[in-house]
């Protein structure tokens, strides 16, 4: 048997938004690999071993998916939304770059409907001119880089989408998030907190810069942060797609 590896994006969360392609693809696994609220998406069957762990361990992940595949299986590796953003993907090629035996094995990546994007849908389009993603997270870079990162893209004018913003293990840098964004942007700047987008959970809430609040956020919620022509009509927020000269 010929294994394979595929890194596949399962979406936001509502099963709809699940590509046919990443449907096709789990069902002729032997294995599925990835953190465990995202394999426990997956439904058991006949045939299927599932393989769930921590959400730290993402390049013992990835070591494992490249030995089962070399091996014949046929294994999916999940992650939310896209797993190019903040997902797997990048993982898997880190993995593959320590181990030269795995380089020739059929590999490939299965794009999906990142968080972002469903959020922004939802909102109406505050990501429709230049925008860039963000992960707040410290995990596996210094908080001093995110603020930088932070600095830097308020400076440029760009829309922005925080991702991993809050967690119980973070809970005092958001409000520093908070403070950089009102040292560098205007009060009235709009903000949208997309929490649980796609499932019964979901819940948007868009304030302007000076009203929003650290708890307004968790790690169910994505922050889009529009730039200085972004504005709302009727119950949406859209960034308008041409910039003065």
């Amino acid at each position: 048997m010929t294994g394979w590896v595929i890194v596949a994006g399962l979406g936001p969360g509502a099963e709809d938004l699940v590509t046919p392609e990443v449907s096709t693809v789990l069902a002729l696994a032997t294995d599925v690999v990835g953190y465990i609220p995202y394999v426990a998406r997956i439904a058991p069957r006949t045939g299927l071993t599932l393989h769930p762990s921590d959400n730290r361990v993402e390049l013992d992940r990835a070591h494992a998916a490249l030995e089962m595949a070399a091996a014949g299986r046929r294994v999916v590796v999940v992650s939310s939304g896209d797993p190019g953003v903040f997902g797997m993907a990048s993982a898997l090629f880190e993995a593959l770059e320590t181990a030269p035996q795995h380089q020739g094995l059929e590999i490939r990546i299965l794009p999906g409907i990142t968080a972002m994007l469903a959020a922004a849908a939802r909102a109406g389009a505050p990501l429709g001119h230049d925008f860039c993603a963000i992960n707040l997270s410290d995990n596996l870079k210094p908080f001093a880089e995110v603020e930088r990162r932070l600095r830097h893209a308020a400076r440029g004018g760009f829309a922005m989408a925080f991702y991993n913003p809050r967690s119980k293990s973070r809970p005092l840098q958001f409000a520093r998030v908070l403070e950089i964004l009102r040292e560098e942007c205007e009060p009235g700047r709009l903000i949208t907190f997309a929490r649980a987008v796609s499932t019964p959970e979901e819940v948007l809430t868009t304030v302007a810069l000076s009203d929003a609040m650290p708890e307004m956020a968790d790690m169910r919620t994505v922050v889009l942060v529009g730039n200085e022509a972004t504005r709302r009509v009727g119950r949406w927020v859209y960034t308008p797609r041409s910039v003065p000269a």
